[in-house]
């Protein structure tokens, strides 16, 4: 029972003496984490501007948050009276093993081909990523399911990151008559791009003869669109395309079928009236 007294007296002796330093260097500890937790995210959003490979952007925003972490911990470590000559020694030989290793090992250890926020096809798949573990992945489907999807699995597999790309290319097809007038039809439907503020001027929008069907002429419109705003950007040039064609009489091709009918000729009378069999 003196014993445990004892060493309550000794702690509160100890918190007395030390209590300032051991509370800011707490606070240094926390304000240091947070602040290289900001710090590396803007530095990687940075390097993502000007450069594209991935890979790369990682090990230089890890070991920029390494050396970051280094010096929180030499700073807390000092507030609290430490010797800063071989701590900071020490600190420096941990950091520079850890950039090592991490510049040696990082290109060998498998990434996922996706963040937090892109949608993405995984097999047969299709969603929005919501959050990544060292074992999973947490995909939400469009029509409100979840799953969770192991990471080996998507590892092995195809996947389509579709926002990887800043732009994606729109593909609007559509099938005139071949009674109507095809240049006229290319270029209303050229125009139809040229006219959305949402269609990119480079690479500038295309119409192509696609093909000369069985039931008329395909067209194909071509444009670049940013990616958060193709399906939405799709969907209304197809219905415009739908509404201009229609105000400038371009009638569009259906399916059909012909079909010929060839009288056969009478060759007699008499073979009319012949008598079956058996009558």
């Amino acid at each position: 029972m003196e014993d445990q007294l004892s060493r309550f007296q000794h702690l509160g002796q100890l918190m007395q003496s030390n209590g300032l330093d051991m509370i800011s260097s707490l606070l240094i500890l926390i304000i240091g984490l947070i602040s290289t937790k900001w710090v590396v995210k803007k530095i990687r959003i940075l390097l993502n501007r000007f450069i594209k490979n991935t890979p790369t952007v990682s090990v230089a925003a890890n070991s920029t948050g390494v050396v970051l972490l280094g010096l929180v911990i030499t700073a807390s470590a000092m507030g609290m009276g430490a010797n800063p000559g071989p701590l900071v020694t020490l600190m420096m030989i941990i950091v520079l093993v850890a950039i090592g290793v991490i510049l040696v090992f990082r290109p060998l250890i498998p990434t996922l081909p996706f963040k937090v926020g892109n949608y993405v096809k995984v097999g047969t798949l299709l969603g929005k990523v919501e959050a990544t573990t060292v074992l999973n992945t947490r995909l939400r489907t469009f029509d409100g399911k979840t799953f969770f999807v192991p990471n080996r699995q998507i590892l092995d597999d195809i996947v389509i990151n579709y926002h990887y790309t800043k732009t994606r290319r729109v593909k609007i097809d559509v099938t005139i008559r071949y009674d109507q007038d095809l240049i006229k039809a290319k270029q209303v439907l050229e125009a139809v791009m040229i006219e959305d503020a949402r269609v990119l001027p480079k690479p500038n929008p295309q119409v192509y003869v696609l093909e000369l069907g069985s039931n008329g002429v395909r067209l194909g419109g071509r444009c670049w669109v940013n990616n958060l705003k193709f399906w939405v950007t799709k969907c209304d040039l197809l219905e415009k395309t739908k509404v201009r064609f229609g105000r400038e009489n371009i009638e569009f091709a259906h399916h059909q079928l012909d079909i010929n009918y060839k009288r056969i000729q009478e060759e007699t009378a008499e073979d009319m009236t012949e008598p079956m069999p058996g009558e």
